[in-house]
């Protein structure tokens, strides 16, 4: 019998409800074990339309459930530290959405009581997971288009006329580089396979939007003058690319944050050809959650435990350049 890992779901967001939970309740790995939102009303009806056994109705319920192996944590922004913290300490690996602190002194704090607690945590860049990636960073380890020069990522869509979006909200960790910039600036870290060394950004923050970016442009640094060429916004025409530059080819991705089954490919220049590679599709989700639970069950990690906390250092620093308008070292 297949060992199961049992979770419990902390909220009832969208992406949970949407992603998440489908993804668990499809995976050869878990099963979903309970739900709980401030309210029993809300947690309830979730919990009856996808047959979930128990529902709570105040996370601490939940945390308290030594039935539960493992927490999905789906909360806005500023409420990640609370609830990874406090799962850590009732004994929960934890799956926590991203970004999963508002900088990184907190998600230094989060590592650090789940490694106390000799618990599991993972920050959700579920693209991370799908095939696609590996097969990616297969042909840059190859030689195929070279020597590595530069990355390029954009990831933009337009939600501005709905200002009640958590999103828009600055104390809660809002804006364009936390929600979507985050995914480009992580892609760059996880195939260069290298630290960045400083950051220049700007921005478009807007008083009708509480003052959260709206849209940054960047640039990364990286040792040995490799760089990320950056865009991301919550006000501007919906697109999304990867685009992989060596000395002699370069990788085009399309959709590289969002690929499922159906989308993977990626298209390789060298020359004067231009081929095809039709990735090994998968629900990201699914591969999410799995590699999660084996990483639980066996200890083979996929993510280094100290990345979300260099994952969040960048992250912070290139709003900090938006703001101060001025190029931020990181040695």
């Amino acid at each position: 019998m297949v060992q199961k890992l049992r979770w419990g779901i902390i909220g009832c967001a969208q992406i949970a409800t949407g992603s998440v939970m489908p993804a668990i309740m499809n995976s050869d790995s878990g099963v979903i074990a309970a739900i709980a939102s401030r309210g029993l009303e809300k947690s309830s009806a979730v919990a009856a339309e996808f047959g979930i056994e128990k529902a709570y109705g105040g996370y601490e319920e939940l945390l308290a459930d030594k039935e539960i192996d493992a927490v999905y944590v789906p909360l806005p922004n500023h409420l990640h530290r609370e609830w990874v913290i406090r799962a850590a300490e009732a004994g929960k690996h934890v799956l926590c959405e991203k970004p999963i602190a508002l900088n990184s002194a907190e998600a230094a704090e989060m590592v650090k009581a789940c490694n106390d607690a000799g618990v599991h945590l993972a920050e959700a860049y579920m693209y991370r997971h799908h095939p696609r990636i590996a097969e990616l960073q297969d042909i840059i380890a190859s030689g195929e288009i070279g020597e590595l020069r530069s990355i390029r990522g954009t990831f933009t869509y337009n939600d501005a006329t709905d200002t009640s979006n958590i999103r828009f909200k600055s104390a809660w960790g809002g804006g364009s580089l936390y929600d979507v910039g985050c995914y480009p600036l992580s892609a760059a870290r996880l195939l260069f396979g290298t630290e960045p060394e400083a950051v220049t950004v700007h921005a478009k923050f807007s008083p009708e939007h509480d003052n959260v970016d709206m849209m940054a442009s960047g640039l990364v640094e990286f040792p040995n003058g490799l760089s990320l060429i950056f865009d991301c916004g919550m006000w501007a025409y919906n697109r999304q690319l990867l685009e992989i530059l060596g000395t002699e080819g370069r990788i085009e991705v399309p959709m590289p944050f969002n690929a499922r089954d159906e989308d993977a490919e990626f298209f390789v220049y060298t020359g004067d050809e231009v081929r095809r590679v039709d990735a090994t599709g998968a629900n990201p989700y699914i591969r999410q959650v799995d590699d999660f639970a084996a990483a639980v069950f066996t200890g083979k990690r996929l993510i280094a435990p100290e990345d979300p906390v260099l994952s969040m250092r960048l992250v912070e620093t290139c709003l900090a350049s938006a703001k101060q308008r001025q190029r931020i070292s990181m040695l």
